[in-house]
């Protein structure tokens, strides 16, 4: 869809790093917003990977209907209960759960999100960043033989990924927690690469979910894993954001990955997450995701 040249002045879509992220100024997305205003955007989203909206006047019902503006909502969650009377939007509470691991949301599904949306309910006094890494610009530096062995790996994901925690270390609560996050396993192969469906870019699709490389022991996988995980979480790849109240950020979560900091002492911190319903990753050679276990069809549909 092409655009007027009035719509791309009104809005002011400002870097925040050089590889990822930007300011958007200019729109009120409490509003239902017109179709060349979504054009403009997701070809920011597109280049930026995240956008950053300021002094938004959002409720949950807002909060979706900007987030439809990008595609069909998945529900909160496939193991995690929604808001109450709201099931698409999902409470990312601190004193539910602390995701404070680098991943992408949902890679243990078939077809994850393709867009995330996450907008501050509690903002603690200080901490609480969230990072955001670019997974493009991660693959992008990769040497080339090693570039060639990610073209060619696939990784299992699965829901079940703290596993290796020793459970004379999970408390109560943690142990609650984890049986609600793991109440149906869901395993899927991913490729490594995945190539961005409208950019036609390539990014290592990876993350905390990822477990195994297909074809290796765990213990070779775990290596190959870390050291590409490595390269996506390099400095410059990273935008982190410190929350403000009333900001919503929109990230692109089939080339990107997040981490949320644990380093706000316990405080309350509060953000409400939206997701649009995604496709099947495709690696270079054409090939598509498939499942291994677990349908969530209750979840999403696929794009």
């Amino acid at each position: 869809m092409s655009t007027s040249i009035e719509t791309q002045n009104r809005l002011e879509i400002r870097k925040v790093t050089a590889r990822i992220g930007a300011l958007v100024a200019g729109v009120d997305i409490g509003k239902e917003l017109d179709g060349e205003t979504v054009a403009v955007l997701r070809a920011a989203l597109n280049e930026h990977k995240a956008l950053v909206f300021d002094d938004v006047d959002l409720d949950d019902e807002g909060q979706q209907r900007f987030a439809r503006h990008f595609g069909e909502l998945t529900t909160a969650h496939p193991t995690v209960p929604s808001v109450e009377g709201t099931p698409n939007v999902l409470p990312v509470d601190s004193e539910r759960g602390r995701a404070n691991h680098w991943h992408t949301d949902v890679t243990f599904v078939v077809n994850p999100p393709q867009a995330s949306t996450l907008r501050s309910i509690v903002v603690p006094p200080y901490g609480g960043e969230t990072l955001i890494a670019n997974a493009a610009g991660a693959y992008r530096d990769l040497p080339e033989p090693l570039r060639l062995l990610a073209d060619s790996l696939w990784a299992e994901h699965t829901n079940d990924y703290d596993y290796a925690v020793p459970e004379e270390s999970v408390d109560e609560e943690k142990a609650r927690q984890r049986a609600v996050f793991t109440s149906i396993t869901f395993r899927t192969a991913h490729p490594v690469v995945r190539v961005h469906p409208l950019t036609g870019e390539r990014g290592l699709f990876i993350g905390g979910f990822a477990q195994r490389i297909v074809g290796l022991s765990t213990a070779e996988s775990r290596k190959i894993l870390d050291l590409l995980q490595s390269c996506v979480t390099r400095p410059e790849n990273i935008l982190r954001w410190r929350w403000s109240p009333n900001q919503l950020v929109l990230f692109d979560n089939r080339i990107t990955q997040h981490y949320a900091i644990d380093n706000y002492d316990g405080r309350p911190r509060r953000l409400n997450r939206v997701t649009v319903a995604g496709d099947v990753p495709v690696g270079i050679d054409g090939k598509s995701s498939y499942s291994i276990a677990g349908d969530a069809s209750h979840y999403t549909t696929v794009v």
